[in-house]
Order: C-alpha cells, then structure tokens, then sequence
C-alpha cells in the first residue's frame, strides 16, 4: 500500500494507470439497488457474466471481506463501514491492477480510518495487484512510513 497527497500527485498515479479501480466519494453506490447488485454489476458488464454468476461472486466476496450481512441493505441503509466497504468490493470486483482509494477520511467520518481501511484491505489482497491511497497532506502521520 502507498499513499500520497495533493491533487497533481492524485492525477498523476490515475494517468499512470487509466485502468485503477477508484473508490471514491466521487463514485456513489447505486441508490436503487442492494450492496449485492451494485457488486454484481461489475461482473456482469466487464466480463459479460450473466446474473446468477455475477451474485454468486459478488455474495464470494461479502463474505471474504466478513459485510455478507449488508447484502440486501440499500445504500441509505448502510453504515459508513458498509458502504466503505461495498464500494471497495465493487472496485476489487474487476480484479484490478491497483486500488486507488480517495480520502478515506471522507468516506469513513465516524471511524478510526487508517487501520479499518489496513484491515479490508488485507481480508481481500488475493483480488488486486497493489493499492494507493490518496489523503490530505496534514493526514501523513496517520500513515506507515510511506
């Protein structure tokens, strides 16, 4: 995992790799359906899988990353926690490269973030390549040397 800070940094590490799987506050979840489709989405339009296959991946990872109970649960029925994490799900879904998460601080306001977001992303790290996280400058100490 590698962090860093400042938007000319963010644009570069996105131009790097056009390909990254965000999860960002830039990016909501599908309001209208459950964490389940909205993971199921990825799947079903990236490698043309049809619904019952994508669910079950989907269901797959819920459970790897321990949230299966928010599956049903519609984005204004989770928690920041859930839809943390059912945002990181659906990026990991494309089984990407890199993860680049955006202000996690943003994402997760109630939590102590740094070792939430250590945590998810370590129940998970079989799915992507490498993740950068991109944070305030003035949040650097929250991090592992970087």
């Amino acid at each position: 995992m590698t962090w860093v800070a400042g938007d000319a940094e963010r644009r570069a590490a996105l131009a790097e790799h056009p390909l990254a799987a965000l999860v960002s506050p830039e990016l909501p979840l599908r309001a209208n359906l459950s964490a389940l489709e909205n993971i199921a989405l990825v799947p079903q339009y990236r490698r043309n899988l049809d619904w019952d296959a994508a669910a079950t991946e989907a269901m797959g990872l819920l459970e790897q990353l321990d949230c299966a109970a928010c599956a049903g649960k519609r984005d204004a029925g989770m928690t920041h926690e859930e839809r943390f994490q059912v945002r990181l799900l659906r990026a990991v879904a494309a089984s990407p490269a890199l993860v680049v998460i955006e202000r996690p601080g943003y994402l997760l306001p109630d939590t102590h973030y740094p070792p939430f977001v250590a945590a998810s992303l370590a129940a998970i790290q079989d799915r992507f390549g490498a993740c950068t996280i991109i944070d305030y400058a003035w949040n650097a100490p929250l991090y592992p040397a970087h």
